[in-house]
């Protein structure tokens, strides 16, 4: 057994905003639910009855009933809570005084945070809603944006949720190619750009990839230009800040079906284009209510800070504090600029919870840096960490370091449920390297190779019943084609993640990195084809493979190899080239831990590389077992990758 670090004391359970649900619910089943284990049995046993308890509990506003919890059709074809009709929006901004702070606003380097009360945000959603609707955006419409993790992402998004619109947000780290990568599919009709960000210390001008976006969204047609960092004017032919606010509107929420889009989150793009993934009002809704109300225990007054870009979806997830009436801390900038700055952040802003990825943890544990000797946490109730797995020394850094009476929350999820399958409840003990369990109305497990389940012993992470908060669709996939592929191929009617995970006989859960190739570094997904899209261009190159590697101790190993063009070598020349060009066409986590010459890229027959397999090998997977030699287009390629695993293990052994 793992030791237990911490337990939660009968009065913090009794005293939970999860306590006053289930004996909400014990009166309505007429049934007792003593813990959050009989409540997670319930709700797999009766699934569509534990989401109508979510909605009664919350009350949410439909505008028009529902005729059905969920229809018959197996996964990806559910929809839920069908003639259902309701905006996402008008549920972010019921809750709240007029005096309240909705948002704080934090930038690095420890200037005073701005705040904007809910009266403020309703005001300034409702005109901005306006706006967009003289622009003659409706319903269905796009509204891209290019923002950092600032108010006008947030009241972008609402605005164009009160209105229909469709919101997608990529944040400013990410160049001109990544970017366009993602907003071209959805042909948007505004853009919502920044002119910087900050980062480390330094102002970062965007302008010039701001000008390349223009150029390359041919189907825009208003640009609104947000003067963040420079003071300079507003480039010609865009539509300054605030203009948007500047004409007052009555709060006007357009009702929408149940599963109309929402937003749109691009996964990794691992192969070819980054999935768009389309959510619901309907399903976001309940699952920021379930997610911000049972689990991070918000009410009315209490505040969320989750460190985090506008292109993770912890951004998104954030917002569902807001249907409780919870405040937001927004901090743009660096995790250690200084070192301990999202800590800073958390004491400064009053933080109750604190959202963050498990890198950050790690990185400020090195720096030598002790937040509860140096401020004032004592407000901090729950730290939830996403992105990788909390290795065990993280667990015992927050305890000592942060606090000795914090939930500790390590948790798992995903871009594509915009939400979690597993983490802690107020129920759960903390024990280093292991969640607490399964999240009510998720019924996940670990499956084998042959779809049987599995406790203590690693396996697939499988979801075999439906969630709300599942894409109702993939972009441009109309027929469900690149869906069923990319979650339903292996079990068909069961959604497979792509995670390794151990379901522990006592519930607990582990999370061993990913099953398939997509890349997770400092707990972003990054996606193999950006990779491909922008090196393959280069004269010296003839073709990459990029591979990553989750270490001991939440390690990660990023390594791409490069078979340079005939006539070429990988010289350091090359190199600081493949550098250079990752660094300002994508991102600084773009750059590898080591770039390798290899003599050649195996593929399968049908011309897929073997990311996978080659990642088996590097993770110790002999080859007999990591691939099928026989569907190889090059069994000598991979042979090579073979020898370089072994070799490569051995010193670091």
């Amino acid at each position: 057994m793992t030791a237990t670090l911490w337990n939660p004391t009968p009065e913090r359970i009794r005293d939970s905003a999860l306590r006053a649900y289930l004996d909400w619910l014990q009166e309505r089943e007429g049934r007792a639910f003593p813990d959050h284990d009989s409540l997670h049995a319930w709700s797999v046993e009766d699934l569509d009855r534990f989401w109508t308890s979510v909605v009664d509990y919350y009350e949410v506003d439909f505008s028009a009933p529902w005729t059905r919890v969920r229809t018959a059709d197996p996964m990806p074809r559910t929809r839920w809570f069908t003639g259902a009709r309701l905006n996402w929006a008008q549920h972010a901004l019921r809750h709240g005084a007029d005096d309240d702070p909705a948002l704080l606003c934090v930038q690095e380097g420890g200037r005073p945070a701005r705040e904007i009360t809910f009266g403020e945000l309703r005001r300034s959603v409702a005109a901005a809603a306006g706006w967009l609707r003289r622009a003659g955006v409706r319903p269905g419409d796009r509204v891209g944006a290019y923002l950092p993790n600032t108010e006008h992402a947030v009241i972008g998004c609402l605005a164009a949720a009160a209105v229909g619109a469709v919101w997608a947000c990529c944040s400013p780290d990410f160049g001109a190619d990544g970017t366009v990568g993602r907003l071209a599919q959805l042909e948007p009709d505004v853009l919502i750009a920044t002119d910087g960000y900050h980062w480390n210390g330094k102002e970062i001008d965007r302008g010039a990839v701001v000008a390349q976006l223009r150029e390359q969204l041919p189907t825009l047609r208003h640009v609104v230009h947000v003067p963040y960092v420079f003071d300079r004017p507003h480039p010609e032919g865009t539509t300054p800040w605030d203009e948007l606010l500047s004409v007052g509107a009555a709060p006007e929420f357009e009702q929408v079906e149940f599963s109309h889009p929402l937003w749109v989150l691009f996964t990794s793009g691992t192969t070819g284009l980054p999935k768009g993934l389309v959510h619901g009002h309907g399903g976001i809704a309940l699952e920021g209510l379930k997610w911000s109300g049972l689990y991070c225990g918000l009410r009315a007054g209490e505040r969320i800070f989750a460190f985090t870009s506008t292109g993770w979806a912890l951004w998104n997830m954030q917002l569902g504090a807001l249907t409780q009436g919870a405040s937001l801390v927004l901090y743009e900038g660096s995790p250690g600029h200084p070192a301990g700055a999202v800590f800073e952040v958390a004491a400064r802003t009053g933080a109750d919870v604190l959202l963050l990825g498990a890198a950050v943890v790690t990185a400020t544990a090195n720096t030598g840096v002790s937040p509860r000797a140096e401020h004032d946490l004592s407000r901090l109730r729950h730290v939830l960490v996403s992105g990788s797995a909390l290795p065990p020394a993280g667990y015992h850094w927050l305890l000592e370091h942060v606090g000795p009476d914090l939930r500790v929350d390590s948790t798992s999820g995903g871009t594509d449920v915009s939400g979690a399958f597993v983490g802690g409840n107020e129920y759960a003990p903390v024990r280093a390297g292991r969640i607490g369990g399964r999240l009510a109305g998720v019924d996940c497990a670990a499956w084998d190779e042959d779809g049987n389940p599995v406790v203590d012993e690693v396996g697939d992470l499988v979801v075999t019943q439906p969630m709300p908060s599942m894409p109702v669709r993939l972009w441009n996939d109309p027929d469900f084609t690149r869906y069923t592929e990319s979650y339903f191929d292996t079990w068909p009617g069961v959604w497979r993640h792509g995670d390794w995970v151990t379901m522990h006989a006592d519930g607990s859960v582990s999370i061993h990195g990913r099953s398939d190739s997509t890349l997770n570094r400092q707990g972003v997904r990054l996606g193999s084809s950006d990779f491909y899209d922008v090196l393959e261009t280069l004269p010296g190159i003839a073709e990459t493979l990029v591979v990553g590697v989750e270490q001991p101790d939440d390690g990660y190993w990023l390594g791409l190899f490069v078979v340079p063009a005939p006539g070429r070598a990988l010289d350091d020349e090359l190199k600081r080239t493949i550098v250079t060009t990752l660094r300002t066409r994508l991102t600084a986590r773009h750059v590898p831990d080591e770039i390798v010459e290899a003599p050649a890229v195996p593929h399968t027959l049908s011309g897929k590389r073997l990311e996978v397999p080659v990642k088996k090998l590097l993770r110790g997977t002999p080859l007999e077992k990591a691939a099928n030699v026989a569907s190889v287009d090059d069994p000598d390629a991979l042979r090579w990758y073979a020898r370089f695993a072994a070799a490569r293990s051995g010193s670091a052994g």
